[in-house]
This record gives C-alpha cells, structure tokens and sequence, in this order.
C-alpha cells in the first residue's frame, strides 16, 4: 500500500480548449497554399512585415464583440512593469500601432503584407477555435476608393490563383457609412449610442447564421436557440428593426427579394420601382451612365451591383453619410468595371456588414457559392473566407491626426477547408525518407551508416539512419513501414566485404506477401531485395524511387478514373 500511495502521479496530456495541433501534411498543405497567396500580394506590390504576437493590451484597443468575456475577449497578462499586454486577436491592430511607431521611416503609402497566428478569448466550439492563423494585406496612407477596389480585385485574384474558378466565388462590397447614416437617421447616431449602435451591427452580421426572423428577434425583443439558450435582444421597436432588415435585400434568378413577415419574399418586376424607389429603369440606367459606373446598360437581371446601388441609395433616405457611402459605393464599381472585373467577380451587396467596430468605409467579403454539408445534414453555401475594409481611424489612435488605410485579411484554416472541398489541396504526403538500417553497432560501423544517409541526402534523397534501438533487425523495419517508407538500405559484414549494400523495396516486399500466386515472375523482373555496389547505391535509389512515384500515379489515376 505504501508503495502506491508514493507513486509519482502522472500528468494527464491534453489540450486547452479551443487549441489544435497540426500534422505534417497540414502544415506543408498551408505552406503551400500560403506561397500562392504571397505570390499574388507580391505581384500587386505589396512586402512582408512582422509583429510579435504580444502587443501592450491599449495598443490593441476594445473592438470585439465579446464584452462579457474575460479582458473584453483577447488573453491579457500583466508585465513585472505593471503594464497590461495582450496576445493579439488580429493582425491588423498591431500594423496601425508598427506604422505609427515608425512613421519617419515608412513610405506612405505603405503597402505590406502579413502573416500570423491570432488569440480569441472566447467561448469554444465546432469549427470555433482560441487560435487560428490569418493571413492580411494593408494600404496605409491611401484615402481614395481606388485603394479599397484594388483590395477587392487582389481578392478576385487571389481566390483564381487558388484554383476557385468564377462562379465559384464573389467578392461583396457595401459601406459601413451607409449603414451608419441608416443607424443614425433612426436615432442611434452619436457617441452616447456607440455601444448600441455596435450591438445592432453585430446582430446584422449574424444573417448568414440566423437568417432574416432570428436578426429581427436579437434587435427586438430577444432570442431563443435550439440548445434553449436565451439572448437579449438590443431592444429596438419593431418598425425600425423590420426598415434595417431592408438591407438584405437581393435581386437572385430574376426576382427582387424583399425581405416580409421575416421571409425573402420575390416581388414581381412592376414593384420594383417602389421598393428601389426610382421612376423607372430606362430613367436609371440614363441617370447612372452619366456617373463613375461607365458604361451601363442591358435589364435589372444583367445589373445586380446597379440594383444594390439603388436599394443602398433608397436606405440612405438623404442622410448625408449614408449617401457618401453610395457615391463611394459608385467609385469602386467605376474602377472594378473599368478594369475588366464583372459581376462574376466583385459586386456590390449592401448585407455585408462585418462585426469588428473599427471599419469606417467600404467593407468587403470574398464569399464562395459552392454548397456543403453542414453538422446538421443539411446543404448549405460555404460562404465567407476572407473581408476587411476601411479603417481610417486605427492608425490616428496613435498619431492624433487622420491615417486613411484598408485592407482585409483571409482565415487560413477555413479556405483550407474549402479548397479540401473543391479538390484544390494537394495533400499528397512528402515521400518517406529512405531508412538505413543499423546492423552493427561500434562506432567505426555506426559511422558507415551514417556517410550513407548523407551520400543520400546530398543527392537530394530523403533519407534517416535508424536511431531507436538496433537490437533486433525486425523492429527496424516495422519502423520503416510506419514510417511509410519505401526502402530500406541494408549492410552486414558479408555486404560490407564485398562493397556492396542490399536494398529492400518494402512496397514490393508487401504486394508479394499478399499476393503469392505467381511471384517468381515477379522476382524476377523487379526483385524487393537485391544487392548493388556501395558505388551505386544513389543511382539504385532514385531509379526504384521513381518506379514506385509511378506505381502510385497509375494507381491514382485508376481510382480516379
């Protein structure tokens, strides 16, 4: 009993909530996919920068949504200084605090890029992580809409040079001013609104998950999920809650979509002027070709943007920001249209909200329209991988002045996700190092081994000595078959007198042993073992290498075909 009650207690190894490790095949998939998007960044002029990961806890500012959360939602410690520091929850706080930091040494407009991993402190859950890695690109020092449209279009771009092809994917534009004048022409304008006013933005950001009646219930009177969990609504009356919900209006397959009774309702085409309130199409179409837009013509079905531009245009009811927000709304469409970016690949959606307060312009998501099987069963539209927008006042937190500046910044894991999706991902596993087994354990063999592994490794050829417990022959091959490898290199004393190595090809070894029926001829023509010269051995790998690439590249092609 004695001896149990002093036995060293183990630690149980497990995770925090809301972390995850990663395998190789993950993290080569994201390198990957990462230097695709690097490459495009860097082909639109932008350079790398680094932050750290800490940033002091003021610099970062309050911007998420998770009041309730410990320290406002982000992970905070507080330095033997006394000063408060905090992981950072996204990439772009730390930019606004580096630009500022080093204003007199930057070129303006700075055009950077980064990429990093980013800490919420909130509650965990399916798909919901702590940490996850976002990957941004930011024009600091550019006040004009033709910064943020090239920021769409880099978007455009990025998503094709990942293999999403049009049609697959669209990137939505809308403008925080327009739905900051609507907030205000209900009377939610001013600073002793602001956290109201962030609460009913937040709550429209939600549609894409809770749709038209459950936006209306948080912006009333409350809401109740499946799981029986209440939240409290933001306690609007119900007029102006159903006159916000206006913005999830979309013109789809023909239809005006409006939204009635918490349902997209179709409209027949002789309503359209009253709820876009115009006059009459032919008056828009004469009224918009004068404008930025350019060139404009066709139906309401080959002009879905022009359509968003009018509802956004009927929202602003004469509120002065809001149709500023329009105007711009028409100069980034202008710029996109002149430079060969149709409908297909950046329009104008007056429901794009984003959740985060600091946007103070046009802001843009980059969506795909391909469907998937969610936990429930059900098929539903993949939706957001990346958006950002205007942020003028970050920067000016620091320097007391205006800094104009936009960006956006793309989920790594979740586009990940959807390009294992769409079959865009190469996740074919690195080849497995070749193994060079240790048959003799003194120092003068040991070093043998080891000139072989490097013999191979400067040829470029994977390679690793055994270096568990060499004892028994067997248990260094099952490593090798764990391993997934494919040769193991073999050298006794009989071998090494005779300056030559046995090679063992475990793919072989293991299609032989389950298939015995007519094996000779097999042996014959491609033994699993043989012998070569020490000499030879570089060349005897890389040639048994490629026959097994080519047995797997048939058999791919015989599974796919």
């Amino acid at each position: 009993m004695a001896n149990k009650k002093n036995k060293k207690h183990k630690l149980k190894a497990r995770l925090p909530r809301g972390f995850g490790d990663r395998s190789a095949s993950d993290i080569r998939a994201t390198e990957e996919m990462m230097g695709k998007i690097r490459a495009v960044y860097e082909r639109y002029g932008f350079d790398p920068v680094e932050t750290p990961m800490f940033e002091y806890t003021d610099a970062l500012g309050k911007f998420l949504p998770d009041s309730d959360r410990p320290n406002e939602g982000v992970f905070s410690l507080q330095d033997d200084d006394e000063q408060w520091m905090s992981l950072r929850y996204d990439l772009t706080a730390p930019l606004a605090r580096h630009f500022a930091e080093n204003f007199n040494d930057i070129q303006t407009p700075y055009r950077t890029y980064r990429a990093g991993w980013v800490f919420r402190n909130e509650k965990p859950g399916p798909g919901r992580f702590r940490q996850f890695m976002q990957f941004d690109a930011d024009i600091v020092g550019a006040p004009n809409v033709s910064a943020d449209a090239e920021m769409c279009m880099m978007m455009a771009d990025t998503m094709e040079a990942l293999g999403i092809a049009r049609g697959e994917y669209v990137i939505r534009v809308n403008n925080r001013k327009v739905l900051d004048g609507l907030l205000d022409s209900f009377g939610l304008g001013g600073i002793e609104n602001e956290s109201r006013r962030v609460e009913v933005l937040r709550c429209l950001d939600a549609f894409d998950r809770l749709g038209i009646k459950g936006v209306l219930e948080r912006l009333t009177t409350g809401r109740k999920d499946e799981s029986g969990d209440y939240t409290v609504g933001v306690g609007l009356h119900a007029d102006i809650a159903t006159d916000l919900v206006r913005i999830f209006t979309k013109f789809e397959d023909g239809f005006l979509q409006v939204p009635i009774n918490g349902e997209l309702v179709a409209v027949p085409e002789n309503e359209f002027n009253k709820h876009l309130s115009i006059d009459s199409w032919s008056a828009v179409i004469k009224e918009w070709a004068k404008q930025t837009i350019g060139n404009v013509s066709g139906t309401p079905q080959d002009n879905p943007s022009l359509i968003s531009l009018l509802l956004a245009n009927s929202l602003a009811g004469g509120n002065q920001t809001a149709v500023a927000g329009v105007n711009e709304l028409a100069g980034i469409l202008g710029v996109v249209r002149s430079s060969g970016y149709g409908e297909d690949r950046i329009r104008i959606d007056p429901s794009v909200v984003r959740g985060l307060e600091y946007y103070t312009g046009p802001v843009y998501e980059a969506e795909l329209l391909f469907d998937v099987t969610n936990e429930k069963g059900q098929k539903v539209q993949f939706g957001s991988v990346g958006g950002g927008g205007r942020y003028d006042g970050l920067v000016s937190r620091f320097r007391g002045e205006p800094v104009p500046a936009t960006g956006f910044s793309i989920g790594v894991s979740r586009l990940m996700t959807a390009l294992k999706n769409l079959g865009k991902l190469d996740t074919t596993p690195l080849v497995a190092p070749v193994i060079v087994c240790v048959m003799d354990r003194d120092i003068e063999s040991l070093g043998r081994y080891q000139a072989m592994t490097q013999k191979l490794r400067n040829a470029n050829i994977r390679a690793e000595m055994y270096q568990g417990n060499p004892k028994q022959f067997g248990k260094q091959l099952q490593y090798a078959d764990r391993r997934g490898s494919g040769i193991a290199i073999i050298q006794g004393s009989d071998e090494r007198e005779a300056g030559e190595v046995q090679i063992k090809d475990l793919f072989e070894g293991k299609r032989l042993s389950e298939n015995i029926t007519d094996n000779e001829a097999w042996r014959a023509e491609r033994p699993a073992q043989f012998s070569v010269k020490e000499d030879d051995l570089v060349d005897a790998v890389r040639k048994r290498l490629e026959l097994q690439a080519n047995d797997k590249a048939a058999e791919k092609q015989k599974n796919d075909g």
